[in-house]
């Protein structure tokens, strides 16, 4: 009798386990994902060491948007996951000129960022040249422009290699 209950006791506490685990691994994998920020290229929105959840499951549905913060993995280093704002959209002509993004010849507002930031040109998107951006690619920029490695220098990101959007910081609080 007493052998019994202990053993209904460490089968109640192993199924509390294993459904806890699932659960777990049903977000993890399919709809939030923890992330730690490296480096300060999304400054003054974003900072080193912060810890962010990204949600996996919108662009399932629907398509990313100008001005989302979304984790990837870069052309330039698929071992490592970056986190980047989307400026240029398929089919948008990017440029940069006076030291601001141009999408479609018009100047890009981009109030998340302090006036003074100026954008140069770089390697792949030099100052005064085009680029329109393919069908199932996006052009991601960091938001402090001169320490960011972004669409500027190595060109587009496709959206396979999008992990999510950027969703919640939620250390420090």
């Amino acid at each position: 009798m007493v052998f019994q209950r202990l053993g209904d006791f460490f089968l109640d506490i192993l199924e509390v386990f294993v459904t806890s685990f699932a659960i777990f691994l049903f977000f993890y994998l399919l709809v939030l994902q923890p992330h730690k920020i490296n480096g300060n290229s999304m400054e003054p929105n974003f900072h080193d060491g912060q810890y962010l959840l990204t949600d996996k499951l919108s662009y399932r549905f629907r398509e990313p948007q100008r001005g989302d913060v979304v984790v990837f993995e870069p052309p330039v280093n698929e071992e490592e996951e970056y986190i980047k704002r989307i400026i240029g959209l398929p089919g948008d002509a990017i440029s940069i000129k006076d030291g601001h993004f141009f999408i479609n010849g018009v100047n890009l507002s981009e109030d998340y960022i302090p006036a003074n930031i100026y954008t140069k040109g770089k390697s792949f998107l030099p100052n005064n040249s085009e680029k329109i951006v393919p069908q199932g690619s996006y052009f991601v920029s960091g938001d402090n422009r001169e320490y960011s490695s972004d669409s500027r220098y190595w060109g587009f990101i496709t959206k396979d290699k999008i992990t999510g959007k950027a969703w919640l910081i939620y250390w420090p609080p």
